[in-house]
C-alpha cells in the first residue's frame, strides 16, 4: 500500500469489480480480492500479469479484483465483522492483522505455508512477522525501506556528496537553503500518515534500532533519552524549515517531483517512490540516486528500516480458501516478481529469499535492482531497523501521526508526545495487540 499506498488513485465506482469476468462459469470457484487504489495503467498490469495468467493456469478458479480505493480499510473492517467480504484479505500491515487474528476473522496459514513451500521461499523474518500467538496469519505483499532519494545531477553541479552522518546532512541542508532550495521534498496532503515516515527515519537513525527493539519488547519506555534526542532532532529540522513551507498542501508525488526538477534537494522517503522516478527524472534530464539515510554518532550506517506496505491473509469465512492460497502462491513466484517489478517498481517487492533467478526487463533502472538486493541482504543478515507502521500496534501508530504534527506546531512538547506514545503502547501491549517482534 502507498506508504504507503494510495499514491495514485483511480477509485472508480465503489464496489464495482473492475477485473471480474462478466459471469462465472458454474463449474468455477470464485476468488475475490479487494484491492486499494491503482492508476489505470497499473489496473491493466494487474489484469494482464496476475488475473489472466492465474485464471488460465487454474481453470477451476476465477480470480477477480475489486478496487475499493481509500475506503478499503473501512469497508474491510465492516465486512469482516459481519463475516462477509473478500476471500483474500488485504491489509495495511501487521498491526491490522493482529487485531483481526485476535477476533478470529483470519484463517491460519501454517498448513498452506508447509504444503506450498512458503517457509523456504520467503525471508524468515516475514514468516515471524505474520504470526499471532503461535500461528501464521499473514504474508507481506511488499516490503519496503526508508532512505534518501536525491538528484545526482544537481549534486554534481554543486559539488555535493551524499551525506552519511546526521552532521553532514544538516550541513548540506543549510547549504541548500542558502541556494533557495527546500532541503527535504515532503508533503502529506494526500496521506497524513506520511508524518510517521520521518518519525521512523529518526527513531532508527538517531535513537538506533537496538533502542527501538528494546522499547518494542518492553525493556525500556518510549520516554527514554534516545527517543527524546530523536524527536528533538526531527523537530529541530522542522523548525529550521527543512520540510519547506508547503508540507500540508503538497501531495507525496508532487513533493517527490520537486527533487527531479531541482526545486528540492533530497527526499527522505520510502522505496515505494521508485514508481515515481521514471515519471519525473528523465523528462527533467536528471539522474536519480538512492542511499541509506544518514546515521547519528554511535549508530551504524546505513540502517534500513524494515516496513511492510501491505499483507495477504485468507478470511476465516472464505468459501474458497484453497483458491485464495493458490493466488498468494502465484504472487510469490519468481516469474510474477520479475514481470510485475518490470512495470511497477516499489509496490511489489515480495519478500523472496533468493532473488538470483529473477529476470527484470531492460527498462528497469539498475538503481532499483541494487536497492532491492541490498535490502534483501540486509534483512536476511538480520541487520535492519523498524518502521512504526509495521511494528507498532494500531492505536499507538495512529496517535504517532497526529501527535508529531502537534510537536511541529508547538502545541505539545517532545516529552508530552512521548509520554502519550508510551502510555498508549503499554496499554495495547497489555491487550496483546503488539505485532510479533522477531529477536535480533
Amino acid at each position: 500500500m502507498k506508504r504507503r499506498t494510495f499514491i495514485h488513485g483511480s477509485l472508480g465506482v465503489l464496489g464495482a469489480n473492475l477485473l471480474a469476468s462478466t459471469a462465472l462459469s458454474q463449474d468455477k470457484k470464485a476468488i475475490v480480492w479487494w484491492y486499494e487504489s491503482a492508476a489505470p495503467e497499473n489496473q491493466e498490469n494487474l489484469r494482464t500479469l496476475l488475473v489472466e495468467p492465474f485464471n488460465a493456469a487454474h481453470p477451476e478458479y476465477e480470480l477477480s479484483i475489486d478496487f475499493r480505493g481509500m475506503e478499503l480499510d473501512k469497508q474491510l473492517r465492516i465486512a469482516m465483522l459481519s463475516g462477509s467480504g473478500p476471500d483474500i484479505v488485504y491489509t495495511a500491515g501487521p498491526s491490522y492483522v493482529a487485531s483481526m487474528a485476535q477476533a478470529g476473522q483470519l484463517l491460519p496459514l501454517d498448513e498452506y505455508a508447509a504444503k506450498l513451500g512458503w517457509i523456504d521461499r520467503i525471508l524468515p523474518v516475514f514468516i515471524e512477522l505474520g504470526r499471532y500467538g503461535d500461528k501464521l496469519y499473514a504474508l507481506p505483499k511488499t516490503y519496503e525501506t526508508l532512505g534518501l532519494f536525491y538528484n545526482k545531477t544537481l549534486f554534481d553541479a554543486n559539488g555535493w556528496t551524499a551525506p552519511k552522518t546526521i552532521a553532514e546532512l544538516e550541513t548540506l541542508a543549510e547549504a541548500m537553503k542558502a541556494k533557495g532550495l527546500v532541503p527535504f521534498a515532503a508533503g502529506n496532503a494526500d496521506w497524513r500518515p506520511t508524518n510517521e515516515h520521518y518519525v521512523s527515519i529518526i527513531l532508527n537513525s538517531v535513537a538506533g534500532p537496538d533502542s527501538v527493539y528494546k522499547a518494542l519488547i518492553g525493556e525500556i519506555p518510549w520516554t527514554s533519552e534516545p527517543f527524546v534526542k530523536a524527536i528533538d532532532t526531527l523537530n529541530k529540522w522542522w523548525q529550521a524549515g527543512y520540510f519547506g513551507p508547503n508540507y500540508f498542501s503538497l501531495t507525496g508525488e508532487q513533493a517527490f517531483a520537486q527533487v527531479a526538477t531541482g526545486q528540492a534537494g533530497m527526499a527522505p522517503t520510502g522505496t515505494w517512490n521508485f514508481q515515481n522516478v521514471s515519471r519525473y527524472f528523465p523528462q527533467n534530464n536528471a539522474e536519480p540516486a538512492f542511499v541509506g539515510f544518514p546515521s547519528a554518532e554511535g549508530v551504524a550506517y546505513p540502517i534500513y528500516a524494515l516496513g511492510i506496505g501491505s499483507t495477504f491473509s485468507i478470511a476465516a469465512s472464505s468459501q474458497n480458501p484453497d483458491g485464495a492460497a493458490a493466488v498468494i502462491d502465484y504472487v510469490f513466484s519468481d516469474k510474477f516478481y520479475g514481470d510485475m517489478n518490470t512495470v511497477w517498481q516499489g509496490e511489489w517487492n515480495t519478500p523472496l529469499r533468493d532473488l538470483s533467478k529473477i529476470q527484470l526487463g531492460d527498462s528497469v533502472l539498475p538503481l532499483y535492482s541494487e536497492a532491492m538486493k541490498a535490502l534483501a541482504a540486509s534483512v536476511d543478515a538480520n541487520q535492519y531497523g523498524y518502521t512504526t507502521w509495521t511494528f507498532l500496534p494500531p492505536a499507538t501508530d495512529t496517535y504517532l501521526v497526529s501527535g508529531m504534527e502537534e510537536v511541529w506546531l508547538n502545541k505539545i512538547t517532545t516529552q508530552q508526545f512521548l509520554e502519550t506514545v508510551d502510555k498508549t503502547f503499554q496499554q495495547e501491549k497489555g491487550e496483546g495487540k503488539v505485532p510479533a517482534i522477531p529477536a535480533r
